[in-house]
C-alpha cells in the first residue's frame, strides 16, 4: 500500500517538474484586432518608407506589448530600416482571452508574419526581448538554413531555461505546482496594466498584462526546451545581450547561448545597470541604458554595410 502512495507521489511530482505528456490543446490560428487593443500604447509599430530594402522585426515579450519598443523603433527608422513591432494575437486586448492562448499560436502567427516580410525585403534583420528573443532564437533555428534566412539576430533576457538545478537556474519555485493549477484556472488576478506609476527610469511606460497567467506561463515554459534542444542549429550572425542582475530571466541563460549556439558571428553583450526600482530586463525600455544600447545594436546590425560604404 505504502510503495503504490509512494509511486504515486513520485509519478504526481514528475509530472509537474518535467511536463512530460503536455502538449499545447489550443493550437487554431490567431488574428489580431488592433481595434480592441485596451490603449493607443499597445498597438503594433509599423514605420516603413518607399523603396526601402531593409527592415528589422522587433518581437515583444510575455505578457507585454510593442510599447516596449517605442524608443528604439524610431531609431532603427531613423538609420534607415522599415520597421515592424507587431502586436502578437491575444495580446494587448483581453486578458481573459489571452488566458486561453498557447506559445503555438503565438509562434505560428509570428512565422507568417516573418514570411510574409522576408520575402519583401533584400536584408532582414530580428530583434526580440524575453520571450520575443525566445522566440527569436526559434526563428533563427527554424530558418537559418534556408532561403528565408534573416541577416542577423539579436536576442535580449532570452530565457532557454526555467528551473533547472543542473544549470543553476531556478526563475520561480511556483513553476513546480502550476501544471496542477492550470487544471483548475487559467490565470489568477489577471488585469490590463497601463503604465507603472511606482516605475522609474523609462520602466513606468510598460502596457501590457498583470497577474499570474498559469496556462499561458505553462505553454511558454514547454516550449523552452526544444528551443535550447536546437541553439545549435542557429547558424545567422547572433548578438545575446543580458543584464547581470536582470531580475526576471536568470542571467545564466546568456552563458547557455553563448555555449550552446552555433552562429558564424556570434557576439555577446552583459550590461550591468544601477539600482533602480525595475527589473532591469526588458532593457530597451529605460532611459539609462536605451540610447548607448540601441547604438550598440545599430553597429552589430549594420557593420557590414558600414564597411561597404567606406570601401567605396
Amino acid at each position: 500500500m505504502w510503495f503504490i502512495i509512494l509511486f504515486i507521489i513520485i509519478v504526481f511530482i514528475l509530472w509537474n517538474t518535467t511536463l512530460f505528456g503536455y502538449r499545447d490543446r489550443n493550437v487554431a490560428l490567431l488574428s489580431v484586432d488592433e481595434s480592441k487593443t485596451c490603449c493607443d500604447e499597445a498597438k503594433s509599430i509599423i514605420r516603413t518608407r518607399p523603396g526601402c530594402n531593409q527592415a528589422i522585426l522587433l518581437v515583444h515579450g510575455f505578457p507585454s506589448t510593442p510599447s516596449v519598443y517605442h524608443y528604439s523603433a524610431e531609431r532603427f527608422h531613423e538609420a534607415g530600416l522599415d520597421v515592424y513591432a507587431p502586436l502578437m494575437p491575444g495580446f494587448g486586448t483581453d486578458p481573459k482571452q489571452f488566458a486561453h492562448t498557447t506559445f503555438t499560436q503565438w509562434f505560428t502567427y509570428l512565422c507568417h508574419y516573418y514570411e510574409n516580410l522576408r520575402e519583401q525585403y533584400e536584408t532582414f534583420y530580428v530583434l526580440g526581448i524575453s520571450m520575443g528573443g525566445m522566440m527569436t532564437l526559434k526563428l533563427g533555428e527554424t530558418y537559418c538554413q534556408n532561403i528565408l534566412a534573416p541577416d542577423k539576430l539579436v536576442t535580449i533576457a532570452a530565457p532557454v531555461v526555467y528551473n533547472s538545478p543542473k544549470d543553476g537556474i531556478i526563475t520561480d519555485w511556483k513553476q513546480y505546482i502550476s501544471r496542477t493549477l492550470a487544471l483548475f484556472t487559467p490565470s489568477i488576478g489577471a488585469h490590463v496594466v497601463k503604465g507603472n506609476p511606482k516605475g522609474e527610469d523609462g520602466s513606468e511606460y510598460w502596457f501590457g498584462y498583470g497577474g499570474l497567467f498559469i496556462r499561458p506561463g505553462l505553454s511558454l515554459v514547454h516550449a523552452m526546451k526544444p528551443v535550447r534542444r536546437n541553439l545549435g542549429k542557429i547558424t545567422c550572425p547572433l548578438f545575446s545581450i543580458h543584464d547581470i542582475n536582470d531580475q526576471t530571466v536568470p542571467f545564466k541563460n546568456l552563458k547557455i547561448i553563448e555555449r550552446e549556439q552555433n552562429s558564424v558571428d556570434f557576439q555577446i553583450l552583459e550590461t550591468e545597470m544601477d539600482n533602480y526600482n525595475h527589473s532591469r530586463h526588458a532593457l530597451l525600455l529605460y532611459h539609462s541604458i536605451q540610447q548607448s544600447l540601441t547604438n550598440t545594436i545599430l553597429e552589430f546590425l549594420l557593420e557590414k554595410e558600414n564597411k561597404e560604404d567606406a570601401q567605396t
